[in-house]
């Protein structure tokens, strides 16, 4: 295949290719035309993407500068449009007030678990944000009903409290897709439904993972009720071990990045996608792929 033919894979060409529910048919892509659409892809600029906040060597509970933080929103600007932070503590504060610097919109989490006095800092933390107009949606709590570090009712107390605090914003929970379905309750407490769907983890292979997507958003909208439905993490790993049927490594990352996107902009929906940079502290929760779910490597440097 001629280096010419390559340089004509387009983004605009991979939309007219794709399928509903199947996606793009990456059989007759070289590795080489693969990399390119990836890279249009990523170029031709999407939704949101979740922000990796530390660098080697560094994990939860460091407290990161704002420099750093500014260093990695200034290679994210020109690719997206909001940033996904997951905390309001320990330099997570600094991404949405330097994202706004930037221009980008913001999904600002406070992340919640079994210790309350962080819980009580997370939450003030995401209400003096919100109060400083850097959010733009707020999340309170990340799968912690799925870790079962909260109950329901505990949940939703933090849930109405911050919706008090900030009537004017959005405010939601992120869980898993299935979640809301199983809990009413927190459904009908948020003003939308903040859904992470992993084909990934749930075994899914590649051939089928966008099929699969859809039945996960499906199911999320349909608990939804009427709510916005925006998909708050999905991705792939370019490497690492295998979980089931689902392969990781980097053609499976780029046809799934590639795949995802263009549905996402074909049904208009609004996803951010996991993750910016590769994080090496996650192999510790995750197994070997927990390292590399980012875009760029843990270097910064794009990987494809």
């Amino acid at each position: 295949m001629s280096y010419r033919k390559e340089q004509h894979i387009s983004i605009q060409k991979a939309k007219s290719l794709y399928k509903e529910n199947i996606g793009i048919e990456f059989n007759d892509y070289s590795e080489i035309e693969l990399k390119t659409l990836w890279k249009e892809t990523l170029d031709n600029g999407i939704h949101g993407i979740c922000f990796s906040m530390y660098e080697d060597g560094q994990e939860p509970g460091d407290t990161i500068t704002e420099e750093q933080v500014e260093r990695r929103i200034k290679i994210l600007k020109p690719h997206v449009k909001w940033i996904r932070s997951f905390s309001c503590i320990e330099g997570s504060e600094h991404i949405p007030r330097i994202a706004k610097k930037y221009g980008l919109k913001t999904l600002v989490g406070a992340w919640l678990g079994e210790d309350l006095d962080k819980n009580k800092e997370e939450i003030e933390g995401l209400i003096s944000l919100a109060k400083e107009g850097c959010v733009d949606i707020a999340a309170v709590g990340n799968e912690v009903l799925y870790r079962k570090e909260l109950t329901e009712q505990e949940l939703l107390v933090y849930i109405n409290n911050v919706k008090k605090a900030i009537p004017n914003i959005k405010v939601g929970y992120v869980d898993a897709y299935y979640e809301f379905s199983k809990r009413p309750a927190i459904t009908e407490a948020c003003d939308v439904i903040l859904a992470n769907c992993y084909p990934y983890w749930e075994g899914c292979s590649i051939e089928y993972s966008l099929n699969h997507m859809h039945e996960m958003y499906s199911l999320a909208k349909e608990a939804a009720n009427g709510k916005k439905v925006i998909i708050t993490e999905t991705g792939w790993p370019s490497k690492g071990s295998s979980l089931g049927g689902a392969h990781s490594g980097a053609v499976n990352a780029m046809k799934y990045f590639i795949n995802s996107q263009v549905w996402a902009e074909v049904d208009e929906l609004e996803m951010f996608y996991f993750s910016s940079f590769d994080e090496s502290w996650k192999v510790g929760d995750e197994g070997d792929v927990g390292a590399f779910w980012g875009l760029w490597d843990k270097y910064e440097n794009l990987k494809f």
